[in-house]
């Protein structure tokens, strides 16, 4: 079945966050837009309805409320000290992290405020460091969670592309998979592909790839916001960087199986070129879901800095190596030990305060926006519900009252015969030696002593500093930790409008490209880290720039 070729002014090639951004931009400037995604109409939101919501501002009203004291001069100190640009191609990132810095120090909170989006007001610290100032880590907390969580941050825009489509100016068309990008006298104007075969797949679930048609779609300008490779292990792998060590034999999928970077090479057969491919951004606390979605489902640990970290073999990650502090040089110490697991040693107490779990659907309280759950499940003892279900439910947790059964059942667990028993043992023995006095020479606890002076982690994200043996704090719990994968933080390299760009650095007329698809602005602002909060505030930045320029 061949359908009757279509128009616009504008198509926007995947329905995730920024796609819904520069759809909503293009169509209130006036234009006819479509909008088409190889998904059921479900999925609309893409990996952002997922998300915890987390985004980065920089002296916002919710930070000096905490008594926090944030600049721009500090925000970009620390962006460019964790981003690391070194190469001839990140002369547009760099360029997109400074536009990126002044909109999330500027007009970002009230161009969202203005759409009915509200924030979480306790500032979460992610991405700590423990370096020097000019090295990687925020500096001072600035994760502000969306009320709403992932869907609190689609919804306005979500809402748009509809009214846009009720107003007859926008054509929604799932089930649509591009193939190729139409090129005229070396200009972009459209697309063509496959007519999927109808599914009633639930969001996030694997759908058909059945072929029932094909399409053709002309436009004066065609944005891709496809998203990135973390779907796909076979690319993941064959990106992975030898600074990072060899790529996992097992790992865990942090987004669904759709985010599979087919675009990727559809839009460098245009002419597109796409950089920092060996940049990525996956996490080493997944564990596995105890009730999955999509295949090798994984949910990542949101850790507090109290836990002890063992890599497989039972010794204790080097300093600054501490939950929270460093993903991506814990990231490479961990594959250089040659094993795809490493171990949380912690207790209850710990849990209670300190474990939450990445994804809108692990956190009811905030996705719901219910007060009265979150007071109950946040500042009342005990886990929150869904972190309790991994505790009795999740394959890769072990609780125990005493140490020699924790590590009995380790040993016993997968992955439990690399251990050296008697290391383990010593760790959390001298650990737990340190505790008596309020100074220590041990790093770590003397950072999360420091970090309980902040008002947001003394109240919700730092346990009382206390010996991981104590019976008032137990019982003892094991978690094995995976790694994740999440985030392509390269892509396809554009100007500040979005403006897809060839080898050549020429602008190639009528191609754009937004969200992940670009590496979040520029093919690659983040460099090689990223701050956290700042991938959804991609999207949103590299959306509206490309959909307000597509529509000019």
């Amino acid at each position: 079945m061949t359908t009757t070729p279509l128009s616009a002014d504008v198509l926007v090639i995947g329905w995730g966050l920024a796609g819904l951004v520069a759809a909503s931009e293009a169509a209130s400037a006036g234009r006819r837009v479509i909008l088409v995604d190889q998904e059921p109409r479900p999925n609309l939101g893409g990996q952002a309805w997922w998300s915890f919501g987390g985004l980065f501002f920089v002296d916002s009203p919710e930070q000096r409320r905490m008594g926090i004291k944030d600049s721009l001069e500090l925000a970009t100190q620390d962006w460019f000290g964790n981003a690391g640009f070194d190469r001839d191609e990140d002369a547009w990132p760099r360029r997109w992290a400074q536009a990126y810095l002044e909109f999330s120090a500027g007009e970002k909170r009230a161009w969202l405020r203005e759409r009915g989006v509200g924030f979480f007001p306790v500032v979460g610290w992610a991405e700590r460091g423990g370096y020097g100032a000019l090295g990687p880590g925020n500096s001072v907390p600035r994760f502000h969670i969306t009320w709403g969580t992932g869907p609190g941050i689609v919804a306005p825009f979500e809402s748009a592309v509809r009214q846009a489509e009720d107003a007859g100016t926008l054509t929604i068309l799932p089930r649509h998979r591009v193939a190729e990008l139409l090129v005229a006298d070396g200009a972009v104007v459209g697309a063509r592909g496959d007519v999927l075969a109808p599914s009633a797949a639930d969001r996030g679930t694997p759908s058909s790839r059945e072929v029932v048609g094909d399409f053709t779609i002309t436009a004066g300008a065609t944005i891709v916001s496809s998203g990135g490779i973390g779907g796909n292990h076979g690319l993941v792998r064959a990106s992975w960087p030898p600074r990072l060590g060899a790529p996992p034999a097992h790992m865990l999928s942090g987004v669904p199986a759709y985010v599979d970077g087919s675009m990727h090479a559809v839009s460098e057969a245009a002419g597109a070129h796409l950089i920092n491919g060996d940049r990525m951004w996956h996490y080493v606390e997944g564990i596995q879901s105890w009730d999955p979605v999509w295949p090798m489902h994984g949910i990542r640990i949101l850790p507090g800095p109290s836990s002890l970290w063992l890599d497989a073999t039972g010794r204790r990650l080097p300093v600054p190596l501490f939950p929270g502090f460093d993903t991506l040089g814990t990231l490479e110490h961990l594959r250089k030990t040659g094993h795809d697991h490493s171990w949380f040693i912690t207790s209850r107490q710990i849990v209670e305060k300190e474990f939450a779990l990445s994804g809108s659907e692990q956190n009811p309280d905030l996705t719901g926006k219910d007060v009265k759950l979150l007071l109950k499940s946040r500042l009342a003892k005990g886990p929150t519900g869904p972190v309790q279900s991994f505790l009795d439910e999740g394959a890769d947790f072990i609780v125990e009252d005493d140490l020699e059964s924790l590590i009995e059942q380790m040993a016993r667990h997968d992955g439990g015969e690399l251990l050296d028993l008697d290391r383990v043992r010593r760790e959390i023995v001298a650990r737990d030696l340190e505790m008596d006095n309020d100074f220590t020479k041990d790093a770590q606890l003397g950072m999360l002593r420091s970090m309980r002076g902040y008002r947001g982690d003394k109240l919700i994200r730092t346990a009382a500093p206390h010996r991981l043996q104590d019976p008032a704090a137990g019982p003892l719990i094991a978690v094995k930790l995976h790694v994740l994968t999440r985030k392509s933080l390269g892509g396809i390299e554009t100007d500040l409008d979005g403006r897809a760009l060839s080898a050549d650095g020429d602008v190639i007329p009528g191609l754009y490209a937004a969200g992940e698809a670009s590496g979040f602005g520029g093919g690659g602002v983040h460099g090689y880290r990223a701050l956290e909060g700042t991938f959804l505030g991609g999207c949103l930045f590299s959306g509206r720039q490309a959909g307000r320029a597509a529509a000019r």
